[in-house]
């Protein structure tokens, strides 16, 4: 089927999917009945193709393997649905490096700021050895994670203060971020005062003006319909983010090696489609977010990756991840960072 970006803003029913986030209908009970839990909304890409994952599963499995899916932190903020994953309440879970690095602190290298300059790198590098050594980090924490990355996308960042043009603008502002060390101590190197909030709770603390803005690609900025409560989005490209489709590691190993096969195909044959959707949103959703009410404005990153050097913030990340990460991430981009 041909998938359109209005197609796809529409969610998984507008696809045609069948009973995309409750459990497939099958002829018989599953032998494995699992959860896959993610914070994104309904209508964004990641979830209308983990369910055609889903789906796919459980026709290929038989009906034997039976996964629902549940968006919008349904079963909870981030960090309490990492808790569940690992103590084997949910089966899957699908987050951002940033925040599994709470556990597994160098899973998070690829959030570097202004590390990569376009998608060509994103991929080359979390495809390559930088995503490899990502997922053997994670392997080594008890979690069981799947070989493709799904994309989050390149950041940009929302204020109601007003355009951020320069290091300066961001001086003092009340930046939500989520609950990562590395994105706290950027912003704070930024000059701004981030706080760390769990996502479920950002349109209100927006709204409310408990922060002055946040930072997230531009599709979620839309699906979570952000442009409702901020003016301003600029288009800084800061960080590029994504979600490591993670399992809980007993309940793997409970699956036979040709049901373990099948899930893993299809999840990761969603998260290559995944991926084009979320390009091709984050490329034309610029247009739409205007018509909406917001004002968007072009970013030049070197004054702000110079800001970020003269405070000491990649001599740090540096000193944390240590000289083998990141090596590997100065290959990964093909240039040196600290």
């Amino acid at each position: 089927m041909k998938t359109n970006r209005r197609t796809l803003l529409m969610g998984a029913a507008a696809l045609g999917l069948a009973a995309p986030f409750i459990r497939p209908g099958a002829a018989r009970a599953a032998e494995f009945t699992m959860k896959l839990a993610n914070n994104q909304p309904m209508t964004h890409p990641t979830n209308v193709r983990a369910a055609e994952a889903v789906a796919k599963i459980m026709e290929e499995s038989d009906g034997r393997v039976d996964i629902q899916v549940f968006p919008s932190n349904q079963l909870g903020a981030d960090t309490d649905v990492l808790g569940q994953l690992r103590s084997g309440g949910v089966e899957f879970f699908l987050l951002s490096p940033l925040i599994l690095s709470t556990l597994i602190p160098n899973a998070a290298v690829n959030g570097v700021g202004f590390a990569f300059p376009n998608y060509d790198a994103v991929w080359s590098a979390m495809d390559g050895e930088l995503g490899a050594y990502a997922r053997a980090e994670i392997e080594k924490g008890g979690l069981i994670v799947q070989e493709k990355i799904w994309d989050n996308g390149f950041r940009q960042t929302t204020s109601s203060r007003g355009p951020i043009a320069a290091p300066a603008d961001f001086e003092g502002m009340k930046i939500r971020v989520p609950v990562s060390p590395l994105w706290t101590s950027m912003f704070t190197a930024l000059g701004a005062a981030p706080t760390s909030i769990n996502f479920a709770e950002v349109y209100s603390a927006l709204q409310t003006g408990i922060v002055d803005g946040q930072e997230n690609p531009l599709a979620i900025i839309s699906t979570s319909k952000l442009n409702e409560v901020q003016k301003f989005c600029s288009l800084t490209n800061h960080m590029w983010d994504g979600f490591w489709m993670l399992g809980n590691r007993r309940a793997w190993g409970a699956l036979p090696e040709d049901l373990q096969a099948i899930v893993s195909k299809n999840f990761n044959d969603a998260a290559m489609v995944q991926r084009q959707d979320v390009m091709a949103l984050n490329q034309s959703l610029r247009d739409d977010l205007e018509a909406a009410g917001m004002t968007i404005n072009e970013v030049d990153p070197a004054p702000f990756e110079q800001k970020l050097r003269e405070a000491g913030f990649y001599a740090e990340w540096k000193g944390k991840f240590g000289d083998e990460a990141w090596a590997i991430l100065e290959r990964s981009v093909g240039r040196a960072l600290a």
